[in-house]
């Protein structure tokens, strides 16, 4: 590949709710390439084969964290973040990324203690990075597989992710905070088309409301209004994308029986009105079928 290369392809084998991926590809930036701000629906990492960069998180605040990273190292975009990156101006990374989602990711991330405050990857093991790196490159290079194959290329890549991860350091009552918050997301998934709020969400965990709003700041870097509306949002993208259901049929799907509410809170998180975004997104965008960018406001 000679810069400025990009090479992806999206999976249209269906939907399978353990794990799967979304889009997968490599690219070859050139000096001071950048990508965002933008957010994701669905989990993203990279692995920089090459070269080097910076990634950026930007919290809801507006509060910038930066990660110089090399080759050899990977970063992790969680579902709703902000975030960008950019390439080295004398030495422009190359990276191959996956984006993929599924019951079973958040409990593996878990394991290693990777959040939106904790999104580098450092490798501790070769033999299981090279197994990662070579599922990954299977993705890019075997467009034409079974479906089937490549949720076992993710399954592949997600095992050998999380084998070679070096892991950050977790207490006891970190592992009971994830539980928390492992049920909360749970009950969210189960129940955002409903008019849950985030004293339901408490309620159902058993936590009062102040604690819990802590507990899950703490885990997943947002409040759990923002991550509800965010989840709410990004799910309303999906369908204003891949369905022919008005605007005011898919706030009502998403928990949203005003349509006027709807249409504010998809503004808020996604920039445009949901009429602007599905006529913008009628196709899908090279790193990221499901990117939505974030606009200067």
């Amino acid at each position: 590949m000679r810069p400025h290369e990009i090479d992806f392809s999206t999976f249209e084998g269906g939907v399978f709710t353990d794990l799967m991926p979304y889009q997968y590809g490599r690219e070859v930036c050139t000096p001071a390439h950048a990508f965002g701000p933008a957010r994701r629906s669905h989990y993203l990492f990279h692995y920089i084969l090459s070269g080097a960069g910076v990634f950026t998180t930007t919290s809801e605040n507006g509060e910038r964290t930066d990660y110089p990273l090399r080759a050899g190292e990977g970063f992790l975009i969680f579902p709703t973040e902000i975030t960008t990156y950019v390439a080295d101006m004398d030495d422009p990374w190359e990276y191959i990324w996956v984006e993929f989602d599924g019951a079973q990711v958040k409990s593996a991330l878990d394991s290693l203690g990777m959040s939106a405050a904790n999104p580098v990857y450092h490798s501790q093991n070769d033999e299981a990075r090279n197994t990662m790196v070579s599922s990954m490159r299977a993705l890019i290079e075997h467009r034409d597989a079974s479906p089937f194959e490549h949720v076992a290329d993710t399954y592949r890549f997600l095992d050998g992710l999380v084998r070679s991860a070096v892991p950050y350091r977790t207490s006891a009552a970190g592992k009971l905070h994830g539980y928390y918050v492992d049920a909360a997301l749970e009950f969210i998934a189960e129940r955002y088309r409903t008019n849950i709020g985030v004293e339901d969400i408490a309620r159902h965990i058993g936590l009062n409301r102040s604690y819990f709003g802590k507990v899950f700041k703490e885990s997943m870097g947002v409040s759990p209004q923002q991550f509800l509306i965010g989840y709410r949002m990004e799910k309303a993208a999906d369908l204003l994308k891949l369905s022919a259901l008005s605007v005011a049929e898919v706030g009502r799907s998403v928990g949203y029986p005003n349509q006027l509410h709807f249409s504010r809170a998809f503004k808020s998180v996604h920039g445009v009105s949901p009429r602007a975004w599905r006529r913008e997104h009628a196709g899908n965008v090279a790193e990221g079928a499901e990117i939505t960018p974030v606009s200067s406001r």
